[in-house]
């Protein structure tokens, strides 16, 4: 305050006003930044005036204030939002209207800073009652402007003071089209890239490195792997990179009957069959023209609808069932395949011609278990979803939890692991899973003539889902306790410890003689 004083009285001395000024004190020196109205005196006289500051270290002109720094960078960051802003004090004038609100507003070119709010062409003036401390979310709005109309989602909030007064509100006005765009990018399964193949092992690295590297390429790849290792998830995200207009075709092959299979490939003419349709059915071929058409478990084609995959990739072209025409297609085939193609060529299974005709860049995704550092990104990604999905907050893995995860081999990989997560996140009634929780399909198999014994249930209790998951729960305890020669020996088989399990039997009123 001395410092403020000593200034102020030193340019009121020299007839020259202040217009703005901020002090910064910091490791027991204070800048202070300055902007004032001379009054027809120099800068010389001005600066020889304040020079007689005690301990003054240095005085000099700067171009630009602090707070037109902030202001700047402030406005800079509100200009590209795409959300409209506009902000009131407590009078109900305008302080704050970014770039978005002003183009929307069809005020562009004018100075609304000042003007009351009820001057802007708002549909309504709900931000008005916001001094009174009211607030609103998403509220559904319709601006009809000289451009078209503009429908949007609107959030109003007061602004507060430190002691909590209301001194002015804002208004953030969302497009809907935008918000329709961003969940039809987050709900649509064919818009999968690389980014979401998740995996940070050397194995799985290799593996995107060379997809990524051959995705461009108009050349077959052949995807293998186990069930469940994300196949589709690669071809999807190979088709996405490679830049070809035409959509992802995906089929399973071994979903079909070869009769089924043929016809939906290749397509037929109206009356090529009974049952068909009067002007025929285009195939699958043709449907992907210009994109890519996706073989899943080719090696569970048919021999005979082998050869004509083979003729069809050979010759570009298909030949409808029943018809006679040659339709030429553009398509780029990715197969995949859990099967062992080599060894099924060697026992006649599968056409020697097709498989040196599809396997020229051939890609493995490794199984999980030979990629057990992933588990933890996988066991993250799907809670973040499962919790997004019912709104309630992540819950994390404990150590045993994630120890027994470990220990598995993962039969059904990814697929499995995916499940193995959900079904630990209704379990768990804690704030976190623990290992009792993750269960695997051979701790969930029961008798088929044992009943699941309903969880207890206390005043407001679980929902129906969680009573009947600890239901199961209370059966394996009791199955694993009578089979097991003691208590510790049966909380060692379940994967928990001596003490969790005596909680999980008082829980129940399981009761055990063994100790």
């Amino acid at each position: 305050m001395g410092i403020v004083a000593d200034v102020s009285t030193l340019i009121a001395e020299q007839g020259a006003n202040i217009l703005f000024m901020e002090v910064d004190p910091r490791d027991g020196v204070a800048t202070v930044y300055l902007a004032a109205d001379l009054g027809g005196k120099t800068e010389e006289e001005v600066f020889d005036a304040l020079g007689r500051i005690p301990d003054l270290r240095e005085i000099k002109f700067i171009d630009t204030l602090p707070q037109e720094m902030r202001e700047n960078r402030f406005r800079v960051v509100l200009d590209n939002i795409r959300d409209g802003v506009i902000s009131i004090d407590a009078d109900g004038h305008v302080r704050t209207i970014n770039r978005t609100a002003r183009i929307v507003l069809g005020c562009e070119n004018k100075d609304m800073i000042g003007r009351h709010v009820t001057d802007l062409k708002l549909p309504d003036h709900t931000i008005l009652e916001c001094l009174d401390g009211k607030a609103f979310n998403n509220v559904k709005k319709n601006l009809i402007t000289d451009s078209g109309r503009f429908q949007y989602f609107a959030t109003s909030h007061p602004i507060l003071d430190s002691v909590g007064q209301v001194i002015g509100a804002v208004e953030i006005c969302r497009d809907m089209q935008e918000i329709r765009k961003l969940a039809r990018s987050i709900s649509e399964p064919r818009q999968i890239g690389f980014s979401d193949f998740i995996g940070n092992t050397p194995a799985v690295k290799t593996v995107l490195t060379f997809a990524q590297r051959i995705a461009p390429t108009d050349s077959i790849v052949s995807i293998c792997g186990e069930s469940g290792t994300g196949k589709e998830l690669l071809a999807r995200a190979i088709h996405e990179a490679s830049g070809r207009t035409g959509p992802f075709v995906p089929i399973n092959c071994a979903a079909l009957t070869e009769s089924l299979l043929e016809s939906e490939l290749f397509g037929y003419v109206g009356g090529a069959f009974t049952g068909a349709r009067k002007n025929g059915k285009p195939g699958l071929f043709e449907t992907a023209d210009n994109g890519t058409l996706f073989l899943d478990e080719v090696g569970e084609m048919a021999r005979n609808c082998q050869a004509r995959i083979l003729r069809a990739i050979q010759e570009n072209t298909v030949r409808r069932i029943g018809g006679a025409e040659e339709i030429p297609v553009h398509v780029r085939i990715l197969t995949a395949t859990h099967r062992d193609l080599n060894e099924m060529v060697r026992d006649g299974k599968f056409r020697r011609d097709l498989f040196y005709r599809i396997n020229v860049l051939p890609v493995h995704i490794p199984p999980l278990r030979e990629r057990l550092p992933d588990v933890p990104l996988f066991v993250e990604h799907f809670l973040f979803i499962l919790a997004a999905r019912v709104g309630e907050p992540v819950k994390p893995l404990s150590p045993e939890a994630l120890d027994k995860m470990y220990r598995h081999d993962w039969p059904g990989n990814v697929r499995e692991l995916k499940n193995v997560v959900e079904r630990a996140a209704v379990l768990a009634a804690g704030d976190r899973i623990t290992a009792a929780d993750i269960l695997f399909s051979h701790e969930m198999r029961l008798s088929a003539n044992q009943s699941v014994a309903p969880a207890p249930a206390g005043p407001g209790s679980a929902s129906p889902l969680r009573r009947l998951m600890g239901g199961y729960e209370r059966r394996i305890v009791e199955e694993t306790l009578k089979n097991a020669a003691s208590v510790r020996k049966a909380a060692r088989a379940l994967g928990i410890s001596h003490t969790a399990l005596l909680n999980k039997m008082k829980k129940y009123g399981i009761m055990m003689g063994k100790g």
